[in-house]
């Protein structure tokens, strides 16, 4: 980057900085040390581990706000999942409170006091609805712990809604999805409609009274992969105020990368390598990951680049408005990334592209932090209001949707 660009992009994310909407840390460090801290100090540079993310690269991408992901497979379900969510919650914790330089963030207004301190303000979001147990109980002790977006869905329908790579079930989402949906806005969690099908998108946005949020995802115009938002749903961001964070995953990238990341998950099937069960030695691990470097090395990723991620932003952006842009960079949750966005040090190389096809300092300031400090605020507006509506909901799946309808879940 020239250096009148450089410095014109870090003189963004220093009043601006990064808020990424999706960082996998943490399941990477289960796989490697079962969230031992003491075993990876990310004071430290943790490229040789092939961590894309540590404290040093943090800054020098100018972030400024993560929401780290807590992840746990869909092959895990009912009590299994809500005991593996909750550990990775309690690791989360030990992590902020470890480092000086994170400092945990609940709102809109505790990402701002964090900035303004110097601290990577550390929010969470839930990566699938498995991790509830069917039990608005259980998501509304999640935001009490801390989650402030749930994705509906990881890679295979949940009992009560359609994820975007399974068979349609519930038609987008059953009564208990709706109810689902209803309670996450009461409590003012954000409702994350990455990963699910359009026709649950279409229905979540129906029910929903907080703006759209999709917190890594990509233009399905411009890449085919079920995991992108169609058109008509970008609209109906725009109608909601809402925000896509565009995110660096080749195969939502690109057809070729599609291509290539089919032929992956057909290789290594829907279990990740970043997880094993808790009977699975540290060697077992490593083995498998082993074994998906050597798949990757004899099958390479199609090349791609910022260049490919600024297409998708500013394909979003001219869909459903500048205020609808995001970064979910996706980072540690994928097998590779594009080529000059390596880790998180790299987040200057998107806004630089962005700079060299016009965009303002401002519009930059919107993507980077402007707009999904907008869309969390609006959302925590909704919850004030419906507290003066309604209290907290005691539905069942069972009562909801049939005694059948949560035996996906359980």
């Amino acid at each position: 980057m020239s250096e009148d660009l450089a410095n014109r992009v870090y003189a963004v994310v220093e009043k601006s900085p990064v808020v990424d909407g999706h960082n996998d840390l943490l399941i990477r460090l289960r796989g490697l040390n079962r969230y031992d801290f003491d075993a990876t100090d990310l004071t430290l540079d943790q490229s040789p581990l092939g961590l894309h993310t540590d404290l040093p690269r943090l800054r020098a991408g100018g972030v400024g706000g993560q929401f780290w992901s807590v992840f746990v497979p869909v092959t895990l379900a009912g009590e299994s999942a809500v005991t593996a969510t909750l550990e990775q919650i309690d690791a989360a914790h030990q992590m902020i409170e470890r480092y000086d330089a994170l400092r945990f963030a609940g709102s809109a207004d505790d990402v701002e006091a964090a900035v303004r301190d110097g601290r990577i303000a550390s929010l969470l979001g839930m990566e699938g609805g498995h991790s509830i147990g069917d039990s608005l109980g259980t998501l509304r002790m999640m935001y009490r712990l801390g989650v402030r977006y749930m994705t509906l869905t990881h890679t295979s329908n949940t009992a009560w809604a359609d994820s975007g790579t399974d068979e349609p079930a519930s038609g987008g989402l059953s009564p208990f999805g709706h109810e689902v949906v209803r309670e996450m806005n009461r409590l003012g969690m954000l409702v994350d409609l990455s990963h699910v099908s359009p026709d649950t998108m279409r229905a979540a946005l129906a029910t929903s009274r907080a703006p759209a949020f999709f917190s890594h995802s990509n233009a399905l115009a411009l890449c085919s992969h079920p995991r992108n938002v169609p058109d008509d749903v970008l609209d109906l961001v725009r109608q909601t105020d809402g925000i896509v964070m565009a995110t660096f995953v080749p195969g939502f990238l690109t057809e070729a990368g599609r291509e290539w990341m089919d032929a992956l998950e057909a290789a290594e099937g829907r279990t990740p390598a970043q997880w094993e069960d808790d009977n699975a030695s540290e060697e077992a691990y490593r083995e498998r990951r082993r074994r998906r470097e050597e798949w990757l090395a004899e099958n390479p990723c199609p090349p791609v680049s910022s260049a490919d991620v600024a297409d998708h932003v500013e394909y979003i952006r001219d869909r459903a408005g500048v205020d609808a842009v995001g970064i979910g960079g996706d980072l540690d949750g994928i097998a590779t990334t594009p080529t000059d966005l390596t880790d998180v040090a790299a987040y200057p190389r998107l806004l630089e592209e962005l700079a060299r096809r016009g965009w303002s300092d401002a519009e930059l300031a919107k993507l980077t932090y402007g707009n999904v400090l907008r869309v969390l605020r609006r959302t925590e507006q909704v919850a004030a209001r419906l507290a003066t509506e309604t209290g907290p909901s005691h539905a069942t799946i069972d009562a909801l949707d049939g005694p059948a309808g949560g035996d996906a879940g359980r």
